[in-house]
């Protein structure tokens, strides 16, 4: 394929991040919109507005999309229960994908997806769109280069108030698997696997007490890591509170910003950063209590992830780049956060599926 080569991109779904989807690609002078794929009368009309073809279901626009109308990559955005079944389509078709997240909603179909990427040549990229954030990739490489020491513990938040139209719009987000669990925390679960790497066990409680839906709408959780870091972590989709990596990152001007909050803080042997204000506390002699810190404000890269996921998968659909988060990644995250979900249930202390 040609580097030059305008990419027809479909986008499977109409919901608030397919939308996000469509403008992305219209925005990107190296892609175009080949098609909207969505049964709701929503879709049909934002369609047409688009001036671009529209299909009910992801078989149709298969069985249609052939010789010039065959796009290049496929978006899935669909809800959660879906992203297998259509992932496994575009498999068959031989058509790259980006996965929305999670993956999956169970690692049943997680795994029918495991085995049938494992033996396709076709990419799949699964949307953990953070991961292209120059934010946390600056945080991981300052963790790593050792600079705060061996990384001790974690403090985190994503505290956010959703309104009624929210769960209005999409009533698959009131029943299970639509909770903020599956939905927001598989974000954080992943940036902290990203970050401090994988999670080895998990505690949680949950609670609907709020909203009072099938779903929880807040949980706290704590985590260990393989490292030894433990981690603990504050949920709610229901808190009137501006401590989430939307509203503190900047990443997304759909959010209000509040630049002076942070929603990580991650403390090692000989230092500790918040996230994402990028302030940096370190002893510059040997580390006591009764010894100063010397703070220094690392320098802020901002960038939009999601647009810059969208060069990646680019890269990815011409064979330039391997996809920066695989469905393997993407399971493991699945896994540490379904086990939140079991570790709430239970009451127990829960150890995330080993996954390949």
């Amino acid at each position: 394929m040609e580097s030059s080569q305008v990419l027809r991109i479909a986008v499977v779904g109409a919901g608030l991040i397919g939308v996000r989807h469509m403008a992305l690609v219209r925005a990107n002078a190296d892609t175009t919109l080949a098609a909207l794929i969505d049964p709701s009368p929503h879709a049909a009309a934002l369609a047409q507005a688009e001036e671009v073809p529209y299909f009910r279901t992801l078989a149709d626009y298969l069985a249609a999309a052939r010789g010039t109308a065959r796009p290049d990559g496929v978006i899935l955005a669909t809800p959660n229960a879906l992203h297998v079944a259509d992932a496994l389509a575009c498999l068959q078709a031989g058509i790259a994908t980006l996965i929305e997240k999670p993956l999956a909603d169970t690692l049943v179909d997680a795994r029918r997806l495991l085995q049938a990427a494992a033996s396709s040549p076709v990419a799949l990229l699964v949307g953990h769109h953070r991961r292209h954030s120059h934010t946390l990739q600056q945080v991981r490489q300052t963790l790593e280069s050792g600079a705060l020491g061996k990384i001790v513990s974690l403090s985190g938040s994503a505290l956010f108030f959703k309104p009624d139209s929210y769960f209005n719009a999409a009533p698959w987000r009131r029943q299970a698997g639509g909770g903020p669990v599956l939905i927001n925390l598989i974000h954080e679960i992943d940036s902290l696997r990203f970050l401090l790497g994988d999670i080895v066990q998990v505690q949680a409680l949950t609670s609907n007490a709020v909203r009072q839906f099938e779903v929880e709408d807040s949980a706290v959780i704590n985590l260990r890591f393989a490292s030894g870091a433990l981690a603990s972590f504050s949920l709610s989709d229901t808190a009137a509170a501006p401590r989430s990596w939307e509203q503190t990152s900047q990443e997304n001007p759909d959010y209000p910003a509040y630049p002076q909050q942070d929603c990580y803080f991650i403390s090692g042997t000989r230092g500790s950063i918040a996230v994402p204000t990028l302030r940096m506390w370190r002893y510059a002699q040997a580390a006591s209590w009764w010894t100063p810190f010397v703070c220094t404000q690392l320098a802020l890269q901002q960038n939009d992830p999601m647009a810059q996921q969208l060069v990646h998968f680019c890269a990815v659909v011409r064979g330039q780049e391997r996809p920066l988060v695989t469905v393997v990644d993407a399971a493991r995250s699945l896994a540490a956060t379904l086990a939140v979900i079991d570790a709430a249930r239970t009451g127990s202390t829960i150890q995330p599926e080993q996954l390949p």
